[in-house]
């Protein structure tokens, strides 16, 4: 499916984001759930054995930037040092934003 424009704004987007730093313990990951349902979009987060954290994220491209920014603070706790983005090509595969373990 190619992305859709309406407007001049392309409404289907897709990154995939690194987050390294003191991102696991803090509650990242269910923070992160819950910042992607409040801005609707759909994907995953989890875990890497290396301390970092790695998320696919889909949806609407201001609500996606909106996220990677998000994902640049973190939770309170969180101190991220580095978030990498490498944006995809929109596959829509998802229903909602899950939590992987």
């Amino acid at each position: 499916m190619d992305n859709r424009v309406l407007d001049n704004r392309v409404l289907d987007n897709r990154v995939y984001v690194l987050v390294s730093g003191r991102v696991q313990g803090v509650f990242f990951r269910a923070s992160a759930k819950k910042r992607a349902d409040e801005l609707r979009l759909t994907g995953w987060v989890r875990n890497l054995d290396d301390g970092r954290v790695e998320a696919i994220i889909e949806g609407e491209k201001e609500k996606v930037n909106k996220m990677v920014e998000w994902c640049r603070k973190g939770p309170d706790y969180a101190d991220v040092a580095d978030v990498q983005v490498i944006s995809e090509k929109y596959i829509g595969e998802f229903n909602d934003f899950s939590v992987l373990r």
